[in-house]
């Protein structure tokens, strides 16, 4: 799979995700779908910082569009939730790229692990979307971005540490197994990922994450 059948793919899940929202008000398969769309996007974040010829202007796009985002993303939510203090999933992702960045460049690694460690207790004071998990997401698909063993291993790891409690506390309850392996399920698609552009589309997944959160939520508005 090209970067841009990953990019569609990624969408297509969010935009059926969040249509589930919106119809059921609740968990529906539509958000088991929905599950792709966040580790596909996280590798995505991990592949752009190892081609992109421009870092800070990566970093700065990234950073704007999470602005952006943000009353979208708010307005959505507060569909489901009346009010929601959170930021979205931009920022975590933005915070994510920040981590791989400290890593690359930085020769003493107990730094980098205790700002990976900072960012994540940042995500969840902050409560951004996919919080600590979303973080550490972005950071192992960077590390072991040459060893495909690894890399499904390290994120079925985060998977388990995630959903884990829940699956037990509930008493294996089906939606929590669910959940876990149908975020697993991304990584056929990211393992298939072949190395190549495909067709360019650098604005559309910026521009189309806050679109489609305004255009559900004046849908929704409709009596």
């Amino acid at each position: 799979m090209t970067s841009f059948a990953l990019k569609v793919l990624a969408c297509i899940s969010m935009f059926l995700d969040h249509v589930g929202y919106v119809i059921f008000g609740r968990m529906s398969f539509l958000n088991y779908i929905g599950r792709l769309a966040f580790p596909i996007f996280a590798y995505q974040i991990s592949e752009g910082y190892s081609h992109t010829k421009n870092l800070k202007k990566y970093f700065l796009r990234l950073f704007v569009f999470a602005i952006v985002s943000q009353v979208p993303f708010s307005l959505f939510h507060s569909i489901l939730n009346g009010s929601y203090l959170a930021l979205n999933v931009m920022f975590t992702l933005l915070l994510g790229l920040v981590c791989i960045y400290i890593w690359d460049k930085c020769p003493n690694k107990i730094l980098s692990c205790i700002v990976l460690a900072s960012s994540c207790l940042l995500a969840e004071f902050c409560k951004m979307d996919y919080s600590y998990f979303g973080v550490l997401v972005v950071f192992v698909f960077y590390l072991f971005k040459h060893d495909k063993a690894l890399l499904a291993s390290s994120f079925f790891a985060l998977l388990l540490i995630k959903y884990l409690p829940n699956i037990i506390t509930y008493n294996f309850y089906y939606k929590y197994v669910m959940l876990l392996f149908c975020t697993f399920a991304a990584i056929v698609p990211i393992l298939l990922y072949n190395g190549k552009q495909g067709k360019k589309i650098k604005y559309f997944l910026y521009v189309f994450y806050p679109v489609h959160l305004l255009v559900l939520y004046f849908v929704n508005m409709i009596p």
